[in-house]
This record gives structure tokens, sequence and C-alpha cells, in this order.
């Protein structure tokens, strides 16, 4: 009968441990429903949280929220950590209070920091179970870092600390509207331009201008005066470079205008010209010829200008 209250006052202290981390237990409970899944922590609830005889495991993210430390990563990064830790208030109660998820802020403990020798946030440290059944099998109870090269989504953030949870976090991407709706437009365009677009486009006029007009605008020199970024004209209004290493914007829509003018009245005067009337015939081969010794009269004042005084021999005289 002796040894009885002396094994009482023995098992004493043991009470007292047990029924103070029950007490810790709790605390973490009731913190963790009052910020919505996520506990708020301070030096003394960090040291709590992360009690070496915890029987719990927690995902801690270090961050800094406040203006003045300008940590853009950090703003970005919350949102994600607070969808995860919330839909981990889902889950069953017996799995929901062995793991919790808690943020501090740096100006709330720079203390803590230093200690870890954290130098930039944000960061996420997975503290396992030092004790009892969820204690890792390898007995080591190391913090584990979160890897940010999948980026500040959620779901690979879900996916990453599901490892460490009792179960899985059921986590779900919200209904993207966004891209749904895209879709919705992309679909009703498709409809409208089929109705009523696809006639047009389809037509050979259509394809004709598409291939004609690049064309044109490629042989009078658009590619040369994109890479070298040449200007329109010049500041004192002239339009045109000497040289054929030199080039203008608007030189290159003037030789474009030139050779599609060429090119136009040759064809209508081989595919059209034959096939009217006698009467009309007439008309238009003055009209066509006019058109096109013009034409080529200008774009030989224009080489005459492009190369002046380098020509071997006289250029027939032509139209200024």
């Amino acid at each position: 009968m002796l040894w009885t209250p002396i094994l009482a006052l023995l098992l004493l202290p043991l009470t007292l441990v047990s029924a103070t981390l029950e007490t810790d237990h709790d605390k973490l409970v009731k913190l963790a429903a009052a910020g919505n899944g996520v506990i708020k922590l301070d030096e003394n609830t960090f040291s709590l949280l992360t009690h070496p005889k915890r029987t719990w495991s927690a995902a801690i993210q270090f961050t800094a929220m406040d203006k003045r430390r300008r940590c853009n990563p950090c703003r970005e990064f919350g949102p994600a950590w607070d969808t995860v830790a919330k839909a981990w208030t889902k889950t069953p109660t017996e799995h929901r209070n062995s793991h919790f998820f808690a943020t501090i802020d740096f100006d709330n403990a720079q203390s803590v920091f230093q200690r870890l020798n954290l130098m930039s946030a944000p960061v996420v440290s997975v503290y396992p179970a030092a004790e009892g059944p969820r204690k890792p099998a390898s007995g080591r109870t190391d913090p584990a870092k979160y890897d940010f090269s999948s980026g500040f989504d959620p779901a690979p953030l879900a996916e990453q600390l599901s490892h460490h949870t009792p179960i899985p976090i059921p986590y779900r991407a919200p209904i993207n509207w966004g891209k749904i709706g895209t879709i919705a437009i992309f679909a009703a365009a498709s409809l409208l331009f089929a109705r009523f677009c696809k006639p047009v486009l389809t037509g050979r006029l259509v394809w004709v201008v598409m291939t004609v007009v690049p064309s044109l605008a490629f042989m009078g020199g658009l590619m040369f005066v994109q890479i070298r970024g040449s200007p329109w004209q010049m500041p004192n209004g002239q339009w045109m470079a000497q040289g054929y290493s030199n080039q203008l914007g608007k030189e290159v829509q003037m030789i474009a205008i030139i050779y599609g003018s060429l090119a136009g009245a040759f064809l209508a005067l081989v595919l059209v010209t034959p096939y009217v009337s006698p009467a009309r015939q007439r008309v238009q081969i003055y009209t066509l010829v006019l058109i096109i010794a013009f034409t080529y009269s200008s774009l030989l004042s224009l080489f005459r200008f492009k190369n002046r005084g380098r020509y071997s021999k006289p250029v027939p005289p032509t139209s200024r």
C-alpha cells in the first residue's frame, strides 16, 4: 500500500505534460477554426505549433505582406495558400485536427526568421509529427521545404502538401468562367463566319487581293525597310533615298503601286481586251498603252534617281 502514493507522485509529471499537450492541441484547433483554416502565428504560437513533442503536423507559410517589404511574390502566393488551407477545412475532423495550416509574417515574428536564417519570402515549411502514430517511420522530424518550381498555383501546392497530410487535400480548381466564355464566343464567331463570311473569303477575288498585295509590298522592299527600321520619309519631306542600300517606308508604297499598275495594265491588255467589242477594244488598247508608258517611264525615273550618275549608258528621256 505504501508504494501506491509514491507511484502516483512519480506519474504526476507525465500526467501534467499530457494534459498540457492536449490543451495546446485544443488551442491550435480553435485558432485554425477562427482563421478559416489558417492560424496566424506570432513568436509564442509558432513555438506552440512546432512543439518538440507535437503529435500533429503543420504546414507553415513564412511571408512578408507589409507593403514596405515590397514582396510581390508574397502577395501573389498568399491567395493560393489560403485557398488550399480552406480546402483542408472540408476534411473529416479526425484528419483536419491532426494537420494545421499556418502563416507567420516577418513583422510579427522577426526573431523566428532570424533563428531559422530565412533571408527571403515566401517560404513554406512542413513540420511532421514528432510523436504519436503520425511520426514518420524514418524517425526524421526535420521540416521539409516546399518546391516553388511549379509556380504559385494552388493545384501543385495541394498536390505536394498532400504527401505530408493524413489524407490528400480535397482541392478542386474553380470553374474558369473566363475560359468557358472565350470558348462560347469563339463558337458563336465560327457560326457567324460560316454563315456570312465564308462565301466572301472563299471568293476568287478575295484570294487574289490577299496574294497580290503582300507580293507587291515585298517586291517594293517592305522586308528591307522593316529589318533596317527605316523612317517613313526624310525630315524635309523627301520620300525617296538615293542609293540601292537605302530605302524609306513611303518609297515602298510608291514602288508597289507602280509595279501593281504595270502588272494590272498588262493583264487587262492580255486577258480582257481581246474579248470586248471592237469599238471598246480600240479605246482600251490606247488607254492601257498610255498607262503602261507613263508608269514605266515613272519607274525609270525612280531608278535614275536611285542610281544617279552611275549608268554606263544614257537613259532614254523619261517624264519627271
